[in-house]
């Protein structure tokens, strides 16, 4: 009953919306623009640049629920209703956006999935050695955006889109957008060389894994407790006894978690070593950005330098 209500509201809500529609001029109505994830709305307003007037710009998930767990209200279909862009990942967690797109209004609205942008160059999630086996086929790794190599391929294709739905500002996005890539790319010769210089290392993610993307990039090896996409949030004495064992034999110094871990598995693995005295560092995955993280200067390019620090540390090249 309370569903049927509140798609009902939904319904309501979409017929106002359109009847205010027809009542307004078409060239001066905004671009409006609806992202799923932090990073593509990050990028949309480094396309934007000086020129945010132009587009209202909105993150479906900002409240700090993570993107594997998000679930949209009836206010966020009507937003991907009405806009002209909307931009999601595309994989397993985005199982609702084929039911939310069956109530678009917006006949002419471009959508654009960044998985198939990626093409080839999307991986699928894989079990390494020691890591909880979940026991479910393995779907396409989601968290394509950490890699600033990625990252310059789908900044280039939403910035090709932007430009043909408003072609009045497109040389300024082209400035922009030229700009931006010069320090996505700054940031992938720094993980790169990075990489280079920790030639054969190792890290290990007392956590979910969502970096596979990067240390590919870097051609680091990893060990894990979970695979990125994981929902497990226990794991087996089996392998907490692996990951200790490997921190032992490889003289690792740190252990890695992600944004919102509670650290417990990592102290855990940590008091099954030998000398107990290994760092907990962080790694920012971006999938719980905030309205007030936003609000407070996050972005997209900053984060992954924070992470580059992190990364150096841990790979003991402070």
């Amino acid at each position: 009953m309370m569903k049927k209500r509140i798609m009902l509201l939904a319904l309501a809500a979409l017929a106002l919306l359109c009847l205010c529609a027809c009542g307004k001029n078409d060239e001066s109505r905004k671009l409006k623009i609806v992202t799923t994830v932090f990073p593509a709305y990050d990028w949309v307003k480094e396309i934007l640049g000086d020129n945010p007037g132009e587009a209202e710009v909105t993150l479906l998930a900002n409240s700090g629920v993570d993107m594997h767990s998000f679930q949209p209200t009836a206010e966020d279909i009507l937003k991907i209703s009405t806009a002209d862009v909307f931009i999601y990942v595309g994989g397993e967690s985005d199982a609702w956006v084929k039911d939310a797109l069956k109530n678009v209004t917006n006949k002419s609205q471009v959508t654009i999935n960044l998985l198939q942008i990626l093409g080839t160059a999307a991986k699928t999630e894989e079990t390494v050695e020691g890591m909880e086996d979940t026991e479910e086929d393995a779907g396409y790794d989601e968290h394509i955006w950490l890699s600033p190599k990625n990252a310059r391929t789908l900044v280039s294709e939403i910035a090709k889109v932007l430009s043909l739905l408003d072609e009045e500002n497109k040389p300024a996005y082209s400035h922009n957008t030229f700009y931006y890539q010069l320090r996505l790319a700054t940031l992938q010769g720094d993980y790169e060389a990075l990489g280079e210089r920790a030639a054969g290392a190792t890290v290990l993610f007392a956590d979910r894994f969502p970096f596979r993307y990067l240390m590919d990039d870097c051609g680091i090896k990893y060990y894990a407790a979970f695979s990125g996409c994981s929902a497990e949030t226990e794991a087996s004495f089996k392998t907490i006894a692996f990951l200790a064992g490997k921190i032992d034999e490889l003289g690792l110094p740190a252990v890695l978690i992600i944004d919102g871990s509670d650290r417990r598995l990592a102290e855990t693995i940590i008091e099954n070593t030998r000398s107990k005295d290994q760092k907990i560092l962080t790694l920012n995955s971006m999938q719980s950005v905030t309205a007030a993280d936003i609000a407070n200067g996050a972005h997209y390019t900053d984060i992954m330098a924070e992470n580059y620090m992190v990364l150096k540390e841990a790979l003991g090249l402070e």
